[in-house]
């Protein structure tokens, strides 16, 4: 099924001017606060052409709100990167200055992967 039909489940056309189409989409989860977020930041280098990014998991709420943090990281690292799925991606290796940032932001973060 594709994603911009995704809500719709069988209907195709409805003659009846008063339909009102109900959606079974669950809402968008409101994200915790940073204290409640439990973020691990690593490194990584998988799939990338040998290439280090900074991986930063475990962030639970809506897309919107893991944008902002991913534009704020990598404002503050002066780097490039994205931020989807529930990850946010840092280019190069800056595993103590995202984590700082981090720190710095109130989250709850830790290294992770040696």
């Amino acid at each position: 099924m594709s994603k911009k039909n995704k809500g719709l489940q069988g209907v195709v056309y409805s003659t009846d001017p008063d339909f009102g189409f109900i959606s079974n989409d669950s809402e968008i989860p409101d994200t915790p606060e940073p204290r409640l977020q439990d973020l691990r930041v690593q490194l990584d280098r998988k799939h990338r052409g040998g290439k280090a990014v900074t991986l930063v998991t475990g962030f639970i709420g809506n897309q919107v709100d893991l944008e902002l943090l991913g534009k704020m990281l990598k404002q503050k690292c002066g780097v490039g990167g994205s931020a989807k799925d529930g990850e946010i991606i840092i280019q190069g290796d800056f595993r103590d200055k995202v984590l700082a940032i981090l720190l710095a932001e109130g989250y709850k973060a830790k290294k992770s992967g040696g």
